[in-house]
């Protein structure tokens, strides 16, 4: 998608997004997630140690070789990248980041996937709500995973178990060694396919409870197509588009809809 495009999409889902602050939202599940999780602006006691490591990343001038098996970067080209540049680029926005910590903190998952640690700043907001959840995370560059490693080690977070390879082998000997999935964090691959078909394979896993979460789904057309697709399953019931990134929920006896939220 072109980079004008991209900005009048963006600028258009501000302008008529539908819902903010619960006005308009007669679904009483997405009104309690809007006002206390998405809208929610408690300072968390672990946000001010994430944010002062990314900006650590941010001012590390180190070069790494990256081998990118996903869609790539649509501004880093070089495979000899500086950690600063990928901080920059691929980690994870304050605002989305602290909404992961929010919505774990809130749903309180027990086994939580993340596709695509990247230098684990996520990964962290991911895993810090709960020191007794096990969070799985798959990254397919070797050099990227040490960082990520070094960056849990910093913070003493221990319930990360860091997975490197592809996508496609290790996420299928991932999903038979574990009973359940309570939260997965789509973020490695944005295309369509293999964004469907991680959704597909992570389905048989998920109960009414689970929240799948996917990032970018308007990074290209092909994304929201598979984003679409998703939301008409007959396995979601709800589906919150929050422009960067989708909600989707799996509970029973609620009215299968989709909501755009100002976010």
């Amino acid at each position: 998608m072109g980079k004008v495009l991209f900005v009048y999409k963006f600028i258009c889902y501000k302008l008529f997004a539908k819902h903010k602050k619960g006005f308009g939202v007669h679904s009483p599940f997405v009104f309690n997630l809007l006002t206390k999780v998405i809208e929610n602006n408690n300072q968390y006691y672990a946000f001010d140690s994430i944010e002062l490591l990314k900006q650590k990343l941010l001012d590390n001038q180190k070069t790494i070789s990256v081998t990118d098996y996903g869609a790539g970067s649509t501004k880093l080209k070089n495979n000899i990248r500086k950690i600063s540049e990928i901080a920059r680029i691929s980690s994870q926005k304050e605002k989305y980041g602290r909404l992961l910590f929010r919505l774990v903190e809130h749903f309180k998952p027990e086994q939580i996937l993340e596709l695509g640690t990247s230098l684990g700043i996520g990964t962290l907001y991911l895993a810090m709500p709960n020191s007794n959840s096990t969070l799985y995370t798959i990254e397919g560059c070797l050099e990227i995973a040490a960082v990520a490693k070094e960056n849990f080690k910093q913070l003493n977070v221990e319930n990360i178990q860091l997975l490197v390879g592809r996508f496609d082998e290790q996420l299928p000997k991932l999903l038979k060694e574990v009973s359940k999935l309570d939260f997965v964090f789509f973020d490695g691959n944005h295309r369509k396919e293999p964004t469907l078909n991680y959704f597909e394979q992570c389905l048989p896993l998920a109960h009414e409870n689970t929240v799948f979460v996917f990032d970018d789904i308007h990074w290209s057309k092909e994304m929201y197509e598979a984003w679409q697709i998703i939301c008409n399953s007959n396995r979601t019931v709800v589906c919150v588009d929050l422009f960067f990134m989708g909600l989707v929920f799996f509970k029973k006896g609620i009215p299968k809809q989709n909501f755009v939220i100002n976010f």
